[in-house]
């Protein structure tokens, strides 16, 4: 199957055109024969917020009209997109990803770990422990940006039946986790990872790029630069991510990272962390 990161320049509050932008993006994914497109954090309201209450009125409740255009666009187009964005509900307001395919909206992704940056420092820590999206093309689990530093984050997903894990990202200039985090946690979990970052500026915050497509193995397929608006490709077997057994010398050199696991030697993870 073919899968596309697209690493776009994202404006603040101009969220009309974000969007036209995020369809443009997706129809010529679509176009070019990509059945999945994975889109930056924020990359529908942008990120770098001074208030909770300038944010407040680019959010928007699932469904909601944009995340309706952007089902109504997948399913004229026979894909998948995980889009970022801000959600509300009730009085909270979320860092999330919607997860839309040709059935509609699955729902949306509310980022768990919240770095003292842009919106987050405002933002209500995601309460959905992290979901495995059935889409029609393959089951697909997201993590935002700085959730990816977490390396539980990706293993529940795995454990959950994530085939792909979806990594909508804005990582400024100075982060390093475009340099290692996606093949690491594609190479420990045996699990596809595509990482779809931002380009540009904004508020003094120059990004990174450098988005990245990255088999189940930790075989780096694409990577972007750092300052071009562009969309990677690349074919994954999704399914290939389900046999965890890997047979470099049959009878000698055999492994199973999920089934070599001992939980019950993991027990100060789960346990509540320190004020």
């Amino acid at each position: 199957m073919k899968v596309a990161a697209v690493q776009m320049d994202v404006k603040i509050l101009e969220k009309e055109r974000n969007l036209e932008r995020i369809l443009a993006h997706l129809e010529a994914a679509a176009r070019a024969g990509a059945k999945l497109a994975v889109f930056p954090e924020c990359a529908l309201t942008g990120y770098c917020f001074s208030s909770r209450e300038e944010a407040w009125p680019l959010a928007e409740t699932l469904p909601g009209p944009s995340t309706e255009k952007l089902a109504a666009a997948a399913k004229a187009l026979g894909c998948t997109a995980v889009v970022g964005l801000l959600e509300r509900e009730g009085v909270h307001l979320y860092t999330s990803a919607a997860v839309v395919d040709p059935r509609g909206i699955l729902g949306a992704y509310r980022k768990m770990h919240l770095p003292c940056l842009g919106i987050d420092w405002f933002n209500t820590v995601g309460d959905k422990p992290f979901p495995v999206f059935e889409t029609t093309h393959g089951r697909i689990g997201v993590n935002i940006c700085f959730d990816c530093s977490i390396p539980e984050a990706g293993r529940v997903l795995k454990l959950k039946g994530a085939q792909l894990l979806a990594i909508p990202t804005n990582w400024p200039q100075g982060s390093d986790s475009w340099q290692h985090t996606p093949e690491v946690r594609a190479t420990e979990n045996h699990m596809h990872v595509v990482a779809a970052n931002r380009v540009g500026e904004e508020r003094g915050f120059r990004f990174a790029g450098h988005s990245k497509i990255v088999d189940f193995m930790g075989k780096l397929y694409a990577e972007a630069g750092e300052t071009e608006e562009t969309i990677l490709y690349a074919e994954l077997d999704l399914a290939a991510a389900d046999a965890n057994r890997v047979v470099r010398v049959p009878g000698k050199w055999e492994f199973d990272r999920l089934a070599a696991r001992r939980p019950e030697m993991y027990g100060p993870i789960t346990e509540h962390k320190r004020p």
